[in-house]
């Protein structure tokens, strides 16, 4: 199986992660993900009223030097983790 179709189906997989899962890591998925599939930000960041798009915002920043391949292959690694950690 190839990157992208890892990458997708884990996207996938990231819908069913439990409703324990921190916001620290969903916003570290979405900066990862959106790194993966739309590239640099190209946004300018949203005010500081809009906290939850701020700190999306952020996420996304914060990764913004990876290529597409290493955030979806970091991506991979964090659904797993992630998926380790809520079945143990």
């Amino acid at each position: 199986m190839g990157l992208q179709e890892e990458f997708e189906e884990h996207a996938e997989k990231a819908k069913t992660l439990p409703e324990s899962t921190t916001n620290e890591n969903k916003l570290i998925l979405y900066g990862l993900y959106k790194q993966a599939t739309v590239g640099p930000v190209n946004t300018s960041r949203p005010g500081m009223f809009n906290m939850k798009d701020r700190a999306k915002w952020d996420a996304w920043k914060a990764v913004e030097g990876k290529s597409k391949e290493e955030a979806m292959s970091d991506y991979v690694t964090k659904v797993k983790q992630l998926h380790e950690e809520a079945s143990a």
